[in-house]
């Protein structure tokens, strides 16, 4: 099963467009200065004679590996150098839609080979994982523009996919995840809303999508993994030498939990069972895995402080239901994992709706997960309706998107992991957004997309849009600008995964800043940052119950 996206951000999924929100692409004239300047480097490292594995293609550090250029004549190297040249060009066409620069540039293109007698030419796109949701389209692509040459006779693409290397250098890794490139957490914080079932069927779709993928339980009171999937032997085992736990494997996917120690559901005491969940973590020997999948218990105790502060997350997706009540605890979560240094990517709205007669109806209400992807900057946000057939699937033991691959459900998980493949993707890869404090001039210096500006410390926190600042009900702010003194100061400024930004200030207030807010705001000049103060500009966008509640208690 594969899935395709176009390159505006939209998955392809059969007869059913699940659109996944993208954020900016870089203009055409800015990829054509990009790509021109590539070209310039190319002729000039040829020049150099300085293709070496080390050498970079571009600033981000993208490193190519040596050239393999066929030549038959030491008087033809110069014209199969300008062929290789012709070849990169033509190929800088194709443009990856999440980090907005072409494949050249990003470093895909590996071991090009310019037969120059026959016309043939021969390469490798090395992607960054082999769940990318759009191989298919840049293996096309790549054939249609160098075959488009006019002297190319032959054209032969080899796909392949080195997933990037471990957040954590292999020394700082447990044993067991020295060998697994992201560690992604599937958390609610509130049972009852389908937790589990998006972390198994996720981890499935990924799989499906090619990767090699592994998913922890780490639910020790209530496990849910045992009903879910049915390996055999349903039982964790321990290699006798290593001491190292052997997961089990259930359609191509290891699978751990507490439940297949032979001992049901735990009864015991928060200590113990982050200990228990640790080991099951760290000492399984999970091998060579693309992706392992975290299945969080709910809450925001010992236990899911004690994973993140073990391991390195790489990402987190957030479940939800569309109730406030629901929100209250979600948005807890996400301030834990953003205090944690865990950027949360992904939003799943699940039992959003369901449909009788082409009439869709929304027994929970709606707005929980357009709020937190407002309020926290999150991107992609997923809802499912409420299908008889989903549950039923994992309590059978076999994940729906296992047993009806081409069904609508499987279709909109298959969304879900291209959001995540490609957000991944891009925190690993992709020039990070940046805010950081400059005391000297007092201004939180912004970095967006390459582009700088400074704002007034105060003028962000007055423009404050969680709940701590707007009633839910009228829109208007609860706060008075004049509250805040034009001389406050952050303590900490950390990034929120891509598209956010935390700030805890000296009173102990705690925002969440999304980039598309501070790029709203007014800026200051260089020359005159100690003019008078804007005061906050007007607010239009309203806020829960839940948030104020939520924010009125993270300040305590």
């Amino acid at each position: 099963m594969s899935a395709m996206a176009s390159h505006c951000g939209h998955v392809k999924l059969g007869p059913q467009l699940v659109q996944v929100a993208r954020r900016h692409v870089p203009s055409a004239a800015l990829v054509k200065d990009r790509q021109a300047t590539l070209c310039d480097r190319f002729r000039l490292q040829q020049r150099q004679q300085s293709w070496s594995a080390g050498g970079c293609m571009h600033q981000s550090g993208l490193c190519n590996k040596r050239r393999k250029l066929t030549v038959h004549a030491e008087g033809s190297q110069g014209h199969a150098s300008s062929r290789e040249a012709e070849v990169l060009q033509a190929l800088s066409q194709i443009i990856d839609p999440d980090f907005g620069m072409d494949i050249v540039q990003c470093g895909f293109v590996k071991e090009l080979s310019v037969d120059n007698q026959s016309g043939h030419v021969k390469f490798r796109l090395e992607l960054t994982t082999p769940a990318c949701p759009i191989k298919d389209e840049f293996e096309r692509k790549a054939h249609s523009v160098v075959a488009a040459l006019q002297w190319v006779e032959g054209v032969e693409v080899t796909m392949d996919a080195v997933p990037p290397r471990p957040i954590r250098s292999e020394r700082d890794r447990p044993q067991g995840l020295r060998s697994v490139a992201h560690v992604i957490a599937v958390s609610s914080c509130k049972g009852g809303v389908g937790k589990s079932t998006t972390a198994v069927n996720l981890a499935y779709t990924l799989a499906q999508m090619g990767a090699k993928v592994g998913i922890l339980d780490a639910d020790i009171y209530g496990p849910s993994l045992p009903t879910m999937v049915k390996p055999d032997p349903p039982v964790l085992q321990m290699d006798p030498e290593t001491r190292a736990i052997r997961p089990p494997e259930f359609e191509g996917v290891k699978v751990v939990s507490f439940g297949f120690a032979g001992q049901g559901s735990a009864i015991m005491r928060g200590p113990m069972v982050s200990g228990v969940v640790t080991q099951l973590l760290t000492t399984t020997d999970w091998g060579e895995l693309d992706y392992l999948i975290v299945d969080f218990p709910p809450g925001t105790g010992d236990i899911q402080l004690t994973l993140c502060q073990s391991v390195a997350f790489s990402a987190a997706v957030i479940v939800t239901t569309p109730q406030k009540l629901a929100f209250i605890d979600v948005a807890k979560g996400i301030r834990m994992f953003a205090r944690l240094a865990v950027p949360c990517v992904a939003v799943v709205e699940n039992m959003s709706y369901f449909e009788v007669d082409g009439i869709r109806h929304l027994p929970f209400g709606a707005g929980s997960g357009d709020r937190i992807v407002r309020d926290f900057g999150l991107p992609n946000l997923v809802r499912f309706p409420i299908i008889a057939d989903l549950s039923a699937a994992g309590d059978g033991g076999r994940p729906l998107v296992v047993s009806d691959p081409l069904g609508a459900v499987a279709q909109q998980f298959m969304a879900l992991g291209a959001a995540v493949v490609q957000e991944v993707a891009k925190l690993k890869l992709k020039p990070r957004n940046s805010v950081r404090y400059d005391a000297g001039r007092h201004a939180l210096v912004v970095d967006l997309e390459g582009h700088n500006f400074l704002l007034h410390p105060a003028l962000v926190r007055r423009n404050d849009t969680s709940a701590a600042s707007i009633d839910e009900w009228t829109g208007e702010k609860l706060s008075k600008s004049d509250n805040v003194p034009d001389d406050i100061q952050p303590d900490t400024v950390a990034p929120l995964g891509n598209y956010a930004v935390q700030i805890l200030w000296q009173d102990g207030f705690n925002q969440v800043a999304p980039f598309d807010l501070l790029n709203s705001l007014e800026r200051m000049h260089e020359d005159s940052w100690q003019q008078p103060l804007l005061q906050a500009q007007p607010e239009t966008a309203s806020t829960t119950a839940a948030q104020q509640i939520l924010s009125m208690a993270g300040r305590q």
